[in-house]
Parts: structure tokens; C-alpha cells; sequence
């Protein structure tokens, strides 16, 4: 069975404060996780350590600390950036690569991810690779062209073993912080047609054992019809992560 993942992205929100006593909430959550369930809770850089350490000290299992991002070098004088052994040495499990917002705002493209991919990997952090469209592209149709492309550029020089540590999340981009979500039809339609892009290249059983999250606008009301699409395995949330009765009711939706 694939692993259904309730991912939640701060983004550059909260005060330590405000994170800690989330964090506290959702720690405490009476939830037992299924073997092949996960949450895995991204705060931004500051928040990792003192994150990671309540973790440790909740004995909770199936739940992971994540980082918003890694570079794509090892070391060297890149002021201001985190590395992925840097994140591996605190003890961080994933890393959210290929935003859209870090696409938009960082002006990362497909190759600068391969890269990131190829060093988050190597020191064993499970990149959750972000794909989607613009508004745009959806309206002229072309979505699955263009989605296809972001996967094959950025993950498609990887080899079966590495490809399958991947996690991939579908967002579509005018539905992120619009209010906006796409319907539990378009986005199994979208998480099929990418299955069916994984299988081309690796083959139909690896495809069936990669899960694809969601990634626009999950919340509450939407996530149980979401979570029961045959190809959507979770999701990546935003603004609803940041309410604990929110997110609780997202991870238990999870199938």
C-alpha cells in the first residue's frame, strides 16, 4: 500500500511562540496513525531545532520535522543558504523542493531541482517534489504537457531506487492561497495522468508504489472527498495547517 502523507507547509508564518504552542497541539493529537500513514510538519528554518526537539521528547511515531527548502551545493560561501547535510545533521526526514512559490519568487527552474533533488538525496532527506501550472496553461489546456515536463527535467535522470524515495506533490497554482481548489475530479485526473508519466519511464508497479499528494487549498471540508480519489495519497497544506482543529481533521482523513 502507498503511503498516505498529511504534509503540512508553514510557509514564512508564525512567531516561535505561535509555532511552539501549534506544534504542542498537534503533538498532542489523539491519533492513532496506520502503518502506512505519515504527517510531516515544514517550519520555516528558525524552527527546526526547538521543532525537532519536541518531536523527540513527544515519542510520537509517524510524524516528521521537514524543511521549506535545502540548496543544491554541499558547502561553500553561499551566505544565507542551509544545506542538506546541515539539515541531515539536526535530524530533519524531508525537504520541500520545486514550490511554486520558490519557482515564482527564487526564479528556481527544472534543472537548479534536479540538482537540489540529487543532493537532498544523497544525503538522505525524501524530497517532496512540487509540480503544477499556472492558470494560464490550465485555461489553454495544456496543463499535462506542462506538468509532464517539470517531472521529466527535474526527476527523470534519477534511477529506479532513488526515484522511488521521492514523494510528489500536484499543485496547482491558481488554486494556492486562492480560495480556489481544483475539483477531487481534476485532480484525480491530474494525479493519473502523472502515474501514467511514471510508468512510461520506470514502469507501471513503480508508478503504483509513488505517492502524489495534493497541493492547492486543502482544508477540512474538502480533504475526505480529496483523500478518497484512487490516485491522490494526501496533501500538501498551506493556510490550514496553521489551525491545529484544521489540520487534525485533515489528518484524519487520510485513507
Amino acid at each position: 500500500m502507498r503511503k498516505q502523507i498529511a504534509a503540512a507547509n508553514w510557509k514564512m508564518n508564525l512567531t516561535l511562540g505561535q509555532a511552539e504552542k501549534l506544534l504542542d497541539n498537534l503533538l498532542a493529537i489523539d491519533w492513532t496513525p496506520k502503518t502506512h500513514q505519515e504527517v510531516v510538519i515544514a517550519v520555516p528554518a528558525p524552527y527546526l531545532f526547538p521543532a525537532l526537539a519536541k518531536l523527540k521528547a513527544s515519542g510520537r511515531e509517524h510524524i516528521y520535522i521537514a524543511s521549506q527548502n535545502a540548496y543544491s551545493e554541499v558547502s561553500g560561501a553561499y551566505t544565507g543558504e542551509t544545506s542538506a547535510e546541515m539539515l541531515q545533521s539536526l535530524g530533519v526526514t524531508h525537504v520541500i523542493l520545486g514550490h511554486s512559490e520558490r519557482r515564482e519568487h527564487f526564479h528556481e527552474t527544472d534543472e537548479v531541482l534536479a540538482k537540489k533533488v540529487d543532493t537532498s538525496l544523497a544525503y538522505h532527506l525524501i524530497p517532496i517534489f512540487c509540480c503544477g501550472e499556472p492558470l494560464s496553461i490550465r485555461e489553454a489546456g495544456t496543463q499535462n504537457a506542462f506538468v509532464a515536463r517539470q517531472i521529466e527535467k527535474s526527476l527523470f535522470h534519477l534511477d529506479v531506487t532513488s526515484l522511488q524515495k521521492v514523494v510528489i506533490a500536484y499543485e496547482p497554482i491558481w488554486a494556492i492561497g486562492t480560495g480556489k481548489t481544483a475539483s477531487s475530479a481534476q485532480a484525480q485526473e491530474m494525479h493519473a495522468f502523472l502515474r501514467s508519466v511514471l510508468a512510461g519511464k520506470y514502469g507501471a508497479t513503480v508508478a503504483e508504489k509513488m505517492s502524489i499528494l495534493y497541493g492547492g487549498s486543502v482544508k477540512a471540508a474538502n480533504a475526505n472527498e480529496l483523500f478518497a480519489c484512487a490516485d491522490v495519497d494526501g496533501g500538501l497544506v498551506g493556510g490550514a495547517s496553521l489551525v491545529a482543529g484544521e489540520f487534525e481533521a485533515i489528518i484524519r482523513a487520510l485513507q
